[in-house]
């Protein structure tokens, strides 16, 4: 007699609680195959065409794993509309692993069907948004995500609200004059791209060994001189540097993200080749030691992608542009209220 498709999902869990994720998925593909609408079992298959964690570090998947999990999640939210964990799973693969930005933002849009006062997916689409540099629509976004009735259902949600609101004002600031668009092959910064092609970016790290760390050693050593002869003296002393140091690498960050731009301008096409399916880097700049790097942050998934669409030499139209999800009417004013605050708020953080 065949199994029902309960009964081989229960030998999907056996398998996998015994560590067999081979039989784990087999099983699973066996219960979706008896039975579609089973939800459990296709986020089942998703999770399990992923590589296992091993030995506390997660293995990256490969192109082939990737879009398998992705297509047995797409029919998971479909059944099961309210399994977050499944929404959040596919964004991931599709933004980072895949590079689909334009489809991560309808999927994030399709998640806010579901749940429209839920405030992870306008965080998600901020931040693809950010990436893709229409700063515009992420206004419009920031202002749906701190209005009245969206959910914050923790002080790590909170945290990451106020971040992603820094975020777009520093990325907006930087391109106020000039916003790159990697479609345009006589686009200015591409010559800049090219002048700088020989020089990797600037690792976080680098700037704090030679920036920021020396002038909390000056201003540590100056403080000491005066007050740090007594215990008490030393403990303000400590508290000084620690406030220093959060305060400077706060207001830092955009001097790190302007010595970069050459950098994060070659991101952004990469972004725009993997969205679009089609190239858009010219070769001199594709095989130099900055392209390079920039892949090498990538996924493999990501890297494996690109090279299909180098080999397939379509070129991006002039023209293209990422179809975004229509939102409300832009409020300029309210922007450039919320980037002056903000960066008043980094200025009264340096002087405390």
């Amino acid at each position: 007699m065949a199994k029902s498709a309960e009964m081989t999902w229960l030998d999907a869990i056996e398998a996998e609680q015994s560590g067999d994720r081979a039989t784990a998925l087999d099983a699973a593909k066996k219960t979706v195959a008896i039975d579609p609408a089973h939800a459990d079992a296709w986020m089942g298959v998703a999770r399990w065409s992923l590589p296992v964690e091993t030995r506390g570090r997660q293995e990256m998947p490969d192109l082939k794993q990737s879009a398998k999990a992705m297509a047995a999640l797409r029919r998971a939210v479909q059944i099961d509309p309210e399994n977050f964990d499944a929404w959040r799973l596919g964004g991931v693969l599709l933004v980072d692993h895949l590079g689909m930005l334009e489809d991560g933002l309808k999927w994030w849009q399709d998640r806010r069907e579901v749940a429209p006062y839920e405030v992870a997916p306008l965080i998600e689409q901020i931040a693809i948004l950010v990436r893709l540099g229409h700063y515009e629509e992420c206004a419009v976004l920031l202002e749906e995500l701190f209005s009245e009735g969206m959910e914050a259902t923790n002080s790590k949600q909170l945290t990451r609200m106020e971040s992603v609101s820094r975020m777009v004002s520093r990325a907006a600031k930087m391109e106020e004059d000039e916003i790159f668009r990697p479609q345009n092959p006589k686009h200015p910064r591409w010559a800049i791209i090219e002048k700088m092609k020989k020089r990797k970016p600037i690792s976080p790290t680098f700037f704090l060994i030679t920036f920021i760390a020396p002038i909390v050693f000056l201003l540590g050593t100056i403080s000491m001189a005066f007050v740090g002869d007594s215990t008490w003296g030393f403990i303000l002393v400590f508290v000084f540097i620690l406030v220093c140091f959060m305060a400077i690498s706060r207001v830092t960050s955009g001097l790190l993200h302007k010595l970069n731009r050459h950098a994060l301008d070659l991101d952004r096409a990469i972004d725009f080749e993997t969205s679009s399916g089609r190239v858009c880097i010219p070769e001199t700049v594709r095989y130099s030691k900055l392209y390079a790097a920039m892949v090498g942050q990538r996924m493999p998934a990501l890297g494996e992608r690109l090279e299909l669409l180098v080999q397939s030499g379509d070129k991006l139209p002039i023209r293209w542009s990422p179809d975004i999800p229509e939102f409300s009417a832009f409020e300029e004013d309210w922007f450039t209220e919320t980037r002056e605050k903000i960066e008043a708020d980094e200025l009264e953080s340096l002087e405390d």
